[in-house]
């Protein structure tokens, strides 16, 4: 690739120390983890937590789990907040990495899970695994960090997480996704045209479409979860 067209992450925003909390409050209240961006429990998203949320600009929540659960974890405050509803088990054979770009797409604040406009909160049963690992993804695609960087980011902030064995073994996996999605969007139509076409004179030789890149992408992840 060009040295004009190598991928550029922002850098990464620091938190304030005074909002860190000890390993037994984080189970109960939710924590920054970037600058309008908090993971927490189910607890810290309840109706009396409301002046808690308001007080910290909260517009958006990313509410975790699974139809079992929909029932004692919902969203209470529809009118107030902005939400998205994930539907997601705590389970190792879960496929988590279908969701991560749900977290950062156009229905969470305008394509940012974190941004002044709209800091977020994003919580699961316990904001230790599912809600974790979405953050943790959130942190690796939008900054360009590896797993195990944004983990220890994340965790500093909030001790108590520890997302499944599954969970992490896709995290792992998804450095390699998002760094080939993101190459690709940033490759000219010629460039694609290289990357992609097969040998003149080959049976099915053709370019690939923009279109036919985001299938290629979706391809890696299913090969990600079967490998």
């Amino acid at each position: 690739m060009d040295e004009d067209n190598k991928l550029q992450f922002p850098s990464l925003p620091a938190t304030k120390e005074d909002l860190l909390v000890s390993t037994a409050a984080c189970r109960h209240v939710h924590c920054e983890i970037l600058p309008g961006l908090f993971l927490g429990p189910y607890s810290a998203a309840m109706k009396s937590k409301l002046p808690i949320l308001q007080r910290h600009g909260v517009t958006h929540i990313v509410c975790v789990r699974q139809d079992i659960e929909a029932n004692f974890i919902k969203p209470n405050f529809p009118h107030t907040f902005r939400y998205l509803v994930l539907d997601i088990a705590d389970n190792p054979v879960e496929n988590i990495i279908r969701f991560f770009p749900m977290v950062k797409g156009k229905d969470t604040c305008n394509s940012h899970l974190s941004c002044s406009e709209c800091p977020v909160l994003v919580h699961g049963n316990a904001g230790i695994s599912r809600s974790a690992a979405l953050v943790i993804a959130y942190l690796m695609e939008t900054f360009g960090m590896k797993y195990r960087d944004a983990f220890s980011h994340v965790q500093e902030r909030r001790f108590c997480i520890n997302p499944n064995v599954g969970f992490v073994h896709q995290l792992q996996e998804y450095e390699a996704i998002y760094l080939a999605k993101l190459t690709i969007k940033m490759m000219s139509p010629m460039q694609l045209g290289r990357s992609f076409s097969l040998p003149a004179g080959m049976p099915g030789s053709r370019k690939r479409s923009l279109e036919e890149d985001e299938d290629f992408g979706a391809m890696q992840v299913t090969a990600a979860q079967n490998g």
